[in-house]
């Protein structure tokens, strides 16, 4: 079962959210079924989940269908990504991104919900949980930095999107180009050329991202030219930061970030890269359902 729930953002922004199995169902004798049954303990537990930049959310598809083997988990298309609106750049701003998951979040019912956010969609999660601790549990942080990556960077993402041969004609040459030819790719990886192909959309011309690489690149200026230690050590629920043993997150960066969290533990997954939840989906299983375990028992 796939099915979409349109929720109101901040300023109104239609988003897509997401749920890929039917949630559990709570004991009708402790308040009723689902997210819709009594407060408290007796609801089943909620778990929002964030995609990265360019992502969306059926990249949580496998980790949202056995989360709801015991727990209400849905993905949210952020703005600008999947099929949520898109708009105007000047609104791609860090606070618009964590008032859409905090509406998400007390539209859907789900609060006080585990974050699991990628990337991103990590810093939005860690932000929201700072700022509103009362909608927030516990937190899963994958793959993202807290240090400043500064304007280099910035200039290397403005030409990588420049490099893209759109369009391409068929999504096999997506797959390929992303998971072989992009020069950002040290070594052939399926995954990564999965995981573009699925935030492609078929056009007259061949296929082309379903979102706008200036509106990616305005929401990355947002963060990128500034840490975020401040707003981690700021985050009181319990949190585990994961990494990829290949990824973008440096092993002393994140055990930096453990020390810094009031109350956070650490996971490395080993083979994987960037996209850990997407590289070896069962590897993240292992690693992140003991904490949510822990937490939402």
């Amino acid at each position: 079962m796939v099915r979409r729930i349109d929720v109101s953002g901040a300023s109104g922004i239609r988003l897509a959210a997401w749920e890929f199995a039917d949630p559990p169902k709570t004991d009708p004798g402790r308040g009723g079924a689902g997210a819709a049954g009594a407060a408290g303990s007796e609801r089943t537990p909620g778990v929002l989940l964030l995609h990265g930049l360019m992502g969306r959310a059926s990249h949580w598809a496998s980790t949202a269908r056995w989360l709801a083997e015991r727990h209400r988990a849905v993905a949210l298309d952020q703005r600008g990504h999947g099929q949520s609106a898109k708009p105007p750049e000047t609104e791609y701003t860090r606070g618009a991104y964590v008032e859409d998951a905090e509406a998400a979040l007390e539209e859907l019912g789900l609060a006080p919900a585990v974050l699991i956010g990628h990337a991103m969609g990590a810093l939005t999660a860690w932000q929201l949980a700072a700022r509103r601790p009362d909608l927030v549990r516990g937190l899963v942080i994958c793959d993202m930095r807290a240090s400043a990556l500064g304007a280099a960077s910035q200039r290397e993402w403005e030409e990588w999107f420049k490099s893209w041969p759109v369009p391409f004609a068929t999504l096999a040459d997506v797959r390929k180009w992303f998971g072989e030819d992009d020069p950002w790719v040290e070594r052939p990886n399926t995954s990564r050329g999965e995981f573009y192909a699925e935030v492609m959309a078929e056009y007259e011309d061949g296929w082309r991202p379903v979102f706008e690489p200036e509106q990616m690149l305005k929401s990355r200026e947002a963060w990128v030219y500034d840490a975020h230690w401040e707003e981690l050590a700021q985050v009181r629920c319990p949190t585990l930061v994961v990494r990829g043993l290949d990824g973008e997150l440096g092993r002393a960066e994140s055990q930096e970030m453990v020390r810094v969290l009031p109350d956070g533990r650490y996971a490395e997954v080993v083979d994987a890269g960037h996209l850990v939840h997407y590289d070896q989906p069962e590897a993240w299983r292992a690693a992140v359902e003991p904490f949510l375990d822990e937490v939402l028992r």
